[in-house]
């Protein structure tokens, strides 16, 4: 039901807002010039704020999110959001402050986001990191671009290529596309490792760099990833690090000690900040020292003489990418972060990857236990691990899309599906380290109620979901007859 639905134009509602009050009286329109004014109906529904407030407090409930269901979204690190985090970032010093307000009256927002960097730095193993970037994919962009700037201020213009295994996330070719580079992609054996052979054989003087993530999209660790840098350094590439699994390895290893010249950061879901829905996002980048030139700016810096702290300016990074946004990036998941990180501290974090790790340890060994067939039986899950269903595709004609739809009917989001390509009728799970045992035991039984259905009742599956306010779409039709204007 739509909003609209809900009219009442023959039976007008009252407002909050008196007449008498500045602003809702026609006497205040007087200074409104007419041809200003507007001439026809506003189109809005007549409703009562009771109505409004019931009508979108219902409508968010129908809404699947981490705070309402188990989401074992692989890749995408759909954990919990801790709610003293948000009210740290709405503090009102934080929340009021104008982003052009004078550098001495921010004092207290830019320490803290000075020590933001600090932390990322300790937790990458980067040598400086810059906040800017709004997003994973401007961070990948802003990577990119610094790989870029770095070869062209060596005068070596001929490296017009970036190499991509096929468990990249989607955006890492498009990304290099964007920044003028030809994608190179290289395999992965059957173990998940990356097949160093194949990369081995296409890296040379062309080079301009490797786009990876470590754990990778396989779910598993990169066991010669110090040989990889290695090899790359050694043709004059750069490594690049996507942060989107950050997760399984914080306080246990750090990108930086793999070989790795610059990484951006998934605050949105390492640092456990909102998450879905398109946004918020934030993506800070880490280099190397020798990409520190090319940081996109500002970052903030300590001002020996104030003692205070400030933003660089273009003056101090004159071979800077330049400004992604404009300002700093998106101050207020930033705070949350931040905010995250301090309440962990160095022991907490090391905890995240340990859990993150055996909570997907235990679920593999449980599904696995069902006859469900691992992608990769012979590895260890890092965060996440993939399960395929091509077997049952083929014997009942049950996709793994057909399962996803069924999980929905149980109160459980689906995993990431489909994804990595390279995988048939897979599903890519994380449970992350906020779940609880029982948590991930009910997903096992439900999956045993799955499996049953799939023989018994193999139509039930397929035509799932069935107690949802909207039943199974034409995807297909959605994507290319798209219409969500309102009739």
């Amino acid at each position: 039901m739509l909003i609209f639905d809900l009219d009442q134009q023959t039976k007008p509602v009252g407002a909050l807002c008196a007449t008498t009050v500045a602003g809702c009286d026609a006497e205040a329109l007087a200074d409104v010039p007419e041809a200003q004014r507007r001439q026809s109906d506003l189109g809005i529904p007549e409703v009562s704020e009771l109505q409004v407030v019931r009508h979108f407090t219902m409508l968010s409930r129908k809404n699947f999110s981490i705070d309402t269901h188990f989401y074992p979204l692989g890749s995408c690190t759909m954990k919990y959001n801790p709610r003293i985090a948000h009210k740290v970032a709405m503090l009102p010093g934080f929340a009021e402050r104008h982003p052009l307000a004078a550098m001495v009256n921010s004092q207290g927002f830019l320490e803290t986001m000075y020590e933001l960097q600090a932390i990322i730095q300790a937790v990458t193993g980067m040598s400086a990191v810059s906040l800017t970037p709004m997003a994973g994919a401007q961070g990948e962009f802003a990577g990119l671009r610094m790989i870029r700037a770095y070869h062209e201020a060596r005068g070596d213009r001929e490296r017009t290529e970036i190499v991509v295994p096929t468990t990249a996330h989607g955006t890492n070719p498009a990304t290099a596309v964007m920044c003028g580079y030809r994608v190179v992609e290289v395999p992965v054996l059957a173990d998940g490792d990356v097949d160093v052979d194949a990369m081995s054989a296409v890296i040379g003087p062309r080079t301009a760099g490797l786009m990876l993530t470590n754990p990778s999209t396989c779910g598993t660790f990169e066991r010669r990833i110090q040989e990889i840098a290695a090899r790359v350094h050694a043709v004059g590439g750069l490594l690049y690090y996507d942060g989107a699994n950050l997760n399984a390895i914080m306080g246990k290893a750090r990108p930086g000690d793999m070989g790795f010249d610059v990484i951006h950061v998934n605050l949105h879901k390492t640092f456990a900040t909102p998450h879905g829905g398109g946004g918020p996002g934030s993506g800070p980048v880490g280099v190397a020292a020798s990409l520190q030139p090319f940081l996109p700016g500002p970052i903030v810096v300590r001002d020996a003489a104030t003692n205070g702290y400030r933003f660089s300016t273009a003056e101090e990074l004159p071979q800077s990418i330049g400004r992604l946004s404009t300002f700093m990036g998106n101050a207020g998941v930033l705070l949350r972060a931040y905010a995250y990180a301090r309440l962990l501290g160095g022991a907490g974090v090391r905890r995240v990857g340990e859990f993150a790790t055996l909570n997907a340890n235990y679920l593999m060994k449980k599904l696995a236990d069902l006859g469900i067939e691992l992608a990769y039986p012979t590895r260890r899950a890092s965060h996440e691990f993939i399960v395929t269903f091509r077997k049952s595709a083929k014997r009942h004609g049950i996709t793994a899309m057909d399962l996803a739809k069924r999980l929905l009917d149980y109160g459980i989001h689906a995993p990431t599906t489909y994804f990595p390509l390279l995988v048939p009728e897979c599903w890519l799970i994380e449970p992350t380290e906020t779940e609880s045992l029982d948590t991930l035991d009910r997903f096992v039984e439900v999956m045993v109620q799955i499996l049953r259905e799939m023989e018994a009742t193999p139509d039930l599956v397929k035509g799932a979901p069935h107690h949802l306010p909207v039943g199974r779409l034409d995807d297909v039709k959605a994507a290319r007859d798209l219409d969500i204007a309102l009739v």
